[in-house]
């Protein structure tokens, strides 16, 4: 069954990643494959959560680009050192396939044969001499084991062509001959007395009982054939080891984690068809063809809190998405076919999650229901966000019976670890919950820091400033935008970069604003903060 990926936003905060969680356990029990993700690393707030409900964090992925592993290529397509050419030749032609990647006992690669290389080696190659197993060659001819003292054969070929005498008389026989030929029985009995490596005996030629036992004890291999001596002379190059025609230099290969954009830049420039791919310790997964790479199993997502295509997934242009869920303003992500796009205005994506349980009766496991609930905490400050809803609060009553606690004091507890400035620094805490948005083709950003301590950031509100002018140069935003939010007094203090003044001020509805600001109230970027932004900067 195919993977399902579903993942939050690249700063994942505790409700994308708890939605992950949760929404991937309800897809699994409805019968999808689905693997919780996350894009970034796990703020203390979330690894507090998971810590105490002992869930473990989603997986970590860095994009979800296509790769060589993502397109259908030849799995498993390649052949052992020590077959024959012959063999090598035959599974070229039933696979439909002009090279082969070549391996050893233990898969690990060896080489590339083409038919290209295997056609030279029969026009060029040494027909005379023979380095194979004696079963490739029993194989190759079709033949009949008779007599078998070594399980390699290695030695020079030779055809029985004279009259009998003038080979008894002329031609030396030595241990490393290897004989071909007819039911010529004084050639034969010569050949045991010489103790050649191998006789190979054609058109089914009859082997006297006394040559037989005088092989016996010279130990002689012997191969019977039904195939005539012009056919066993023309074959026998085929039943040498496939390692004897590897060629020297070792082809390009490719890893399976390979992008597949790389990849085709890559050949393009080289230009060959056959391209072996190399897992870990050089172990071949099979063989690719540039002529075969157009049907590409892209990986199969699931959006979570999150819609907009620069919060998301590197590479999510080349994946498919096939469902979202999300509780911000619909984005700018497009996709290919119809999919669920489940959006409602509540207070956190798990408050969606949990109608979804519900209407496919479901049933919330404690420690899913957990999660679910500091999720929805977090997003809505303990219900008193102004994003909160009617619904975020049943919700959240629900699921506290489920995991029978007192959610207001887990609550504090959450925030309290999550805060924590303690040893962060400046560029720690401004990455920490960060999020770019778009509108008329400007680019800003918006980071949120929750905390009890604010003493702690205004004193070093210069390095804040600084560092968000570095950031808005940098990445070419127009604007950033830090919000310090205080959850014991439920509103926010305002930093701004250079330049911006006027626009935070208008969205904001003050005459100069400073730099520093605190706003009662306000303490949803995505109700309250992002949409006022959007009003000005357009």
């Amino acid at each position: 069954m195919e993977k399902v990926y579903i993942f939050g936003h690249q700063k994942p905060d505790t409700d994308s990643v708890t939605s992950a969680i949760s929404l991937a356990y309800l897809k699994n029990k409805l019968g999808v494959h689905a693997v919780p993700a996350r894009l970034g690393e796990i703020n203390d707030e979330t690894k507090y959560v998971l810590k105490y409900f002992n869930a473990t964090a989603p997986m970590f992925i860095e994009d979800v680009k296509l790769q060589l592993k993502d397109l259908n290529y030849h799995k498993d397509y390649y052949v052992n050192q020590n077959i024959s050419i012959g063999e090598a030749y035959q599974y070229m032609t039933e696979k439909g396939i002009t090279g082969i990647p070549v391996v050893n006992d233990n898969k690990k690669f060896v080489g590339l044969v083409t038919a290209k290389t295997i056609f030279k080696d029969l026009i060029n190659g040494d027909f005379g001499f023979l380095h194979t197993s004696y079963d490739n060659i029993v194989n190759t001819l079709e033949g009949e084991a008779v007599l078998k003292f070594d399980s390699e054969i290695m030695g020079n070929i030779m055809a029985a062509a004279y009259r009998s005498t003038t080979i008894i008389n002329n031609v030396r026989l030595e241990k490393d001959h290897i004989l071909i030929v007819g039911d010529r029985h004084s050639v034969i009995e010569y050949a045991v007395m010489s103790k050649v490596k191998l006789l190979i005996v054609v058109g089914d030629g009859e082997i006297k009982p006394e040559h037989l036992e005088m092989a016996q004890k010279n130990r002689v291999n012997i191969i019977r054939t039904k195939f005539d001596t012009f056919r066993t002379t023309k074959v026998i190059g085929l039943a040498n080891y496939l390692k004897n025609v590897i060629p020297n230099d070792r082809p390009y290969t490719f890893d399976e984690s390979t992008y597949y954009d790389d990849f085709v830049i890559k050949t393009s420039k080289l230009k060959h068809n056959n391209y072996p791919i190399i897992g870990k310790n050089d172990i071949c997964k099979g063989l690719i063809r540039i002529t075969e790479i157009t049907n590409k199993n892209r990986k199969k997502v699931i959006l979570v809190d999150h819609n907009e295509l620069e919060q998301s997934a590197e590479g999510l242009e080349e994946a498919e998405i096939i469902e979202i869920v999300d509780h911000h303003r619909i984005g700018n992500i497009s996709t290919k076919n119809p999919i669920n796009f489940r959006t409602m205005s509540v207070g956190s994506t798990n408050t969606i999650i949990y109608q979804m349980y519900q209407e496919n009766n479901i049933e919330i496991p404690k420690d899913i229901a957990g999660l679910m609930l500091s999720g929805i905490l977090s997003d809505t400050l303990a219900l008193t966000s102004p994003t909160t809803t009617e619904m975020d609060k049943q919700v959240v009553h629900e699921l506290a019976a489920i995991v029978d606690m007192d959610y207001h004091q887990y609550a504090l507890d959450m925030f309290k670890a999550g805060t924590s400035l303690k040893n962060k620094t400046v560029e720690e805490i401004v990455n920490t919950d960060i999020k770019g948005y778009s509108s008329e083709d400007i680019n800003f950003a918006v980071s949120q820091v929750f905390t009890l301590d604010i003493d702690s950031v205004f004193a070093k509100k210069d390095e804040y400033i600084q560092y968000i002018n570095e950031l808005a140069k940098n990445r070419d935003y127009r604007l950033v935008l830090l919000v310090i939010t205080d959850i014991i007094r439920n509103g926010s203090y305002l930093l701004y970069t250079d330049g911006s003044q006027v626009i935070i001020s208008d969205a904001f509805g003050f005459i100069d604003m400073e730099q520093g600001q605190y706003i009662d109230g306000m303490v949803s970027r995505k109700k309250q903060i992002v949409p006022a932004v959007m009003e000005v900067i357009r």
